[in-house]
């Protein structure tokens, strides 16, 4: 992860200018009249940035949100992954959800480069942390069962499965993008399906380090970088969009290495054993279901999960890896505003 990271910094300060895929179309829209409307919105001074206060039993900390736009009834805040990336790679939003007048929220979790990260992560590297953390947010942005749409993207997907379990009473509608509901299926996948689609020869030199624990080496990242450009986002890297390089860049390894494991081959941290598919039953509101068909995360089992969801619907991106609002960007945003007003119509 370390050349990874080196690899990605140099992009970032050597070609300010990168030559990026040209910006795929989407329609122009009418934004609703009241969309920049900040009239009794005390973070209008700062731009939309609160900081936010969260108690844990370790002690007080502040998380960083920023709100665009304004919709009473469609509010979307936005878990990004990692664990312990930011939510600098879904900037990408900026391009579609004020034309279709959807008020959406940035949030970097506890840890991340735009909160508190404090010195010590290991009191708060559990789901459990991180579900009340952001039920704080939600109390602290005024959000509810009339407006609070919640996205996940990759953890940030399985958060908010596991807040859904917890705090649906909460919620108007869910999007779980990119993430299956079981880690140990996660880890089948990627050695029965992915893997042995890899170069062998690579294959045995990346499981060698690993097994050695040589995460750092230059050759790890290296040998993991054809793997990360046909499943991850699916161009060169060197035409990887800035706000992605930039999230990845300030990706806390003290967050991400304890919880998820070294890299995007499988995982095998903290929520190695992790498995709600049997409980997706339970989670009743209006869910949609975001999967990529390059993806880290089997396509087929997202399917699954989809159906197995009371109110479930399924969107894939056919040239998708993980980061799907990359790779197929207007069939994840249009089929994105499509659920979240669909559901608005529905309840009112």
């Amino acid at each position: 992860m370390a050349r990874f990271l080196s690899m990605v910094m140099a992009l970032l300060l050597a070609v300010p200018g990168m030559a990026l895929a040209k910006d795929p179309p989407h329609p122009a829209k009418h934004v609703q009249q009241n969309y920049f409307d900040n009239h009794g919105r005390n973070d209008a001074w700062s731009g939309g940035v609160r900081m936010i206060p969260i108690h844990t039993p370790s002690g007080d900390f502040r998380v960083w949100t920023k709100r665009v736009g304004n919709n009473p009834r469609i509010k979307l805040l936005l878990l990004h992954g990692g664990p312990g990336a930011t939510h600098e790679y879904f900037e990408t939003m900026d391009s579609w959800l004020p034309g279709a007048g959807i008020e959406y929220i940035y949030y970097d979790q506890l840890g991340s480069a735009y909160s508190d990260q404090p010195e010590n992560m290991a009191p708060f590297l559990s789901i459990d942390h991180y579900v009340e953390e952001v039920e704080q947010v939600r109390k602290a942005l005024g959000l509810d069962s009339g407006n609070f749409y919640l996205l996940g993207h990759s953890w940030g997907g399985l958060l908010a499965m596991e807040y859904a379990l917890k705090y649906q009473k909460n919620l108007k509608g869910l999007v779980i993008s990119n993430m299956m509901s079981s880690i140990p299926a996660y880890n089948r996948y990627a050695h029965d399906v992915l893997m042995p689609r890899m170069d062998q020869k690579a294959l045995k030199e990346i499981l060698a380090l690993e097994q050695a624990k040589r995460y750092d080496d230059p050759r790890y990242e290296e040998l993991l970088q054809p793997f990360y450009e046909q499943h991850i986002l699916r161009k060169p890297s060197a035409q990887w969009p800035e706000p992605v390089l930039r999230s990845f860049a300030h990706l806390n390894k003290k967050v991400y290495v304890p919880m998820q494991g070294p890299s995007e081959m499988g995982a095998s941290g903290i929520l190695e054993q992790w498995d709600r598919t049997n409980d997706l039953t339970k989670i009743t509101v209006p869910t949609l279901v975001i999967a990529g068909r390059y993806d880290t995360m089997d396509p087929a089992f997202m399917k699954m999960m989809s159906k197995k969801l009371p109110h479930g619907r399924y969107l894939e991106g056919p040239n998708s890896g993980h980061m799907a609002m990359y790779d197929d960007q207007p069939i994840y945003m249009n089929g994105l505003i499509k659920f979240l007003k669909y559901v608005d119509q529905a309840r009112h």
